[in-house]
């Protein structure tokens, strides 16, 4: 008799936690974005005939329970602190914290993916740039400056000694020692644009242009909360993300070749990731056109997204730089838009990137 009146309070028990948990989420309103993943959420599917015999309408809606879930968050952290503080692993998702900050193991070096990065490289070279002074610069992930950490990270020499081996008619610069550990965001793969001063000396004086050291105001721009930060579902103290401005950077305007539009260097959007503040964030093509410029020279920049923090700090150099993000626009495309005659030219990519073979 105890033990049915046990089943009946267990049995009870559960369906109403299921109905309270049902109930929750049922009047609970979607969210369109996930501060924390910094990503869009998958919304209610539409449902039609053809969808619902497709399939289409099963996998999305199990996507769409999936992202708005409440309490979602809470319930990646306590599985995060259970993989960490309780099963002892020592990343989560290959996350893992240390010192108040974030890091992803980027591991194995993959040599094929860098050799076809660096052979992308070299078609963009051959096909356009043949005659012009072109340079390559390596941004070296923040693990490479932990120092007695146990946890796996990519052969940063290996990488360098392959790219220099196929881009042998480009020009190396070197800037792991213009940066240390403190240059990178905590909870971020990216590095701050205020602590850029010494990589931008090294590029001035490898591209023989004129050390200029401008003065700059820094924008606290609030709170920042990385791409590291809402995978981990931790509690590390966010960054405030600041931009430098000045009247140079003011006055400069950027074209925009996807939307067909113009907007200021520095433009605060809806985006997920708060770092698409620089330079339009992830663009195919973008141009910085610098009215105040005492010379006509011109930059093409091919970068990944390191490199819209960067380039509002190279625009006392030029007269326009042009940014190509080669993960979002085919190198065979670029002659229907660009005209390239005698820029300078530089490949600034992440071993991230280049270790991952993404380049088109």
């Amino acid at each position: 008799m105890l033990d049915k009146r046990k089943n009946i309070i267990i049995t009870i028990g559960f369906v109403t936690i299921l109905i309270l948990v049902f109930s929750i989420n049922l009047i609970s309103p979607d969210k369109n974005i996930s501060t924390s993943e910094r990503r869009k959420l998958a919304q209610f599917p539409e449902i039609t005939i053809r969808k619902i015999f497709s399939g289409d309408v099963i996998s999305k809606w199990e996507k769409y329970v999936e992202d708005q879930f409440a309490g979602r968050d809470l319930f990646r952290s306590i599985k995060s602190f259970w993989s960490i503080n309780v099963f002892g692993q020592k990343d989560n998702n290959n996350l893992f914290e240390k010192d108040n900050a974030i890091y992803k193991m980027e591991y194995p070096l993959n040599e094929n993916n860098v050799q076809k990065s660096a052979q992308k490289i070299n078609e963009v070279y051959e096909r356009y740039l043949k005659e012009m002074n072109v340079y390559y610069s390596i941004i070296p992930e923040k693990n490479y400056y932990l120092e007695n950490d146990e946890h796996l990270k990519i052969d940063n020499n290996k990488l360098q000694k392959i790219m220099e081996e196929e881009l042998s008619e480009l020009k190396y610069i070197d800037i792991t020692k213009g940066l240390q550990l403190e240059d990178f965001y905590r909870t971020d793969l990216h590095w701050k644009q205020e602590n850029l001063r010494d990589v931008v000396d090294i590029i001035q004086k490898n591209m023989g242009l004129d050390n200029i050291k401008p003065e700059y105001e820094k924008v606290d721009k609030g709170e920042f909360y990385g791409a590291y930060y809402g995978q981990l579902a931790t509690n590390v103290s966010p960054d405030n993300l600041y931009v430098l401005k000045n009247e140079t950077i003011e006055n400069c305007t950027t074209y925009n070749y996807e939307k067909k539009k113009n907007s200021p260097i520095y433009t605060e959007t809806n985006s997920a990731d708060k770092y698409d503040i620089f330079v339009s964030g992830a663009t195919p093509l973008i141009s910085i056109e610098n009215p105040n410029s005492k010379t006509d020279k011109e930059l093409l920049l091919f970068r990944d997204s390191f490199g819209s923090s960067i380039a509002p700090l190279l625009v006392e150099n030029y007269s326009k730089i042009t940014l190509v993000d080669l993960r979002y626009i085919s190198s065979q495309l670029l002659g229907e838009f660009m005209e390239f005659n005698d820029q300078d030219v530089l490949f600034l990519y992440s071993t991230v990137v280049l270790n991952q073979n993404i380049l088109k």
